[in-house]
């Protein structure tokens, strides 16, 4: 699949497609474009920050 055919997915259908073509590199690294544009997301690296985030946003 070329770039401009990633343009037209929803980020549903291309998450789909990139579970069902994971060798599609291209197709994998805009999905993560789309993901990282998000705002508000949270990034963590440890099971200890994943826990802490989590409790933090069960909290509200």
């Amino acid at each position: 699949m070329i770039d401009s055919n990633y343009q037209q997915l929803t980020e549903t259908e291309l998450r789909e497609y990139v579970k069902h073509h994971p060798h599609d590199e291209e197709a994998f690294q805009h999905y993560l474009r789309i993901v990282r544009a998000k705002p508000n997301r949270v990034v963590v690296s440890t099971g200890e920050q994943l826990e802490a985030e989590l409790r933090k946003r069960l909290a509200l």
